[in-house]
């Protein structure tokens, strides 16, 4: 029996003050699940609030994103959310953090998914993000103290990226600032480039263009293990 993947989806809906909706982007969620599901690994959500998390990047347009929408189980799981507290970390061989601008408001500050992302690491599972998605790998501890990005290649949604989106002042803090200050060798390219970084069982995609990839990678990490 495969061991399950946790994906981890924002429960925030708004852009700060501006009265923009977000949440979790659909393709950030669909393109990695449709590796992972495809290789026969079952996939849990949770959120910081559990039950149904905002969405956005609502675009059935692209086929993967209607492939997740349309299946019956999944679609029922991310709209049942798990709250945090009904996470049993042992479950799970990886953790996922999709990206979505509402990741950089609730996903940093909470001590229970950090602690179920250190639990899963420390027993020699993968800790994985996209895009926003590494705002929830900031305040990660490990047991000797250490910051889990401390020392490791990482990336995630750029300041030039934030900029781009004229987001730079709304956002709670710029995410790649935040991991340089807890160690972090931040790693980028261009704008909208796929980038995937894979460091000692980390995996870190830059933005929406990396999802399918952080999948990939994931999934060889676990053939690897």
């Amino acid at each position: 029996m495969k061991k399950k993947i946790l994906f981890v989806v924002t429960s925030h809906d708004k852009k700060g003050d501006t009265g923009e909706s977000t949440g979790y982007y659909l393709g950030e969620v669909s393109h990695p699940w449709e590796v992972l599901h495809n290789a026969g690994y079952e996939i849990d959500f949770t959120s910081p609030k559990g039950g149904t998390p905002p969405v956005d990047g609502f675009d059935l347009k692209d086929p993967v994103n209607k492939e997740f929408w349309e299946n019956t189980e999944y679609k029922n799981k991310i709209d049942h959310s798990l709250q945090p507290s009904q996470v049993n970390p042992a479950n799970y061989t990886a953790i996922f953090y999709a990206g979505g601008h509402g990741a950089m408001w609730d996903f940093a500050d909470n001590a229970e998914l950090a602690g179920i992302a250190s639990k899963i690491y420390e027993n020699g599972g993968i800790v994985a993000a996209v895009c926003h998605g590494p705002a929830g790998l900031v305040n990660i501890k490990l047991n000797n103290g250490q910051y889990l990005v401390d020392g490791k290649k990482i990336n995630a949604f750029t300041n030039e990226e934030e900029a781009e989106v004229k987001l730079t002042n709304i956002v709670p803090f710029l995410l790649e600032n935040k991991l340089k200050e807890r160690g972090a060798k931040f790693e980028k390219s261009g704008l909208w480039q796929n980038h995937v970084v894979s460091d000692q069982r980390v995996i870190t995609g830059q933005n929406p263009q990396s999802a399918k990839s952080v999948g990939e990678a994931i999934l060889k990490e676990l053939k690897n293990k």
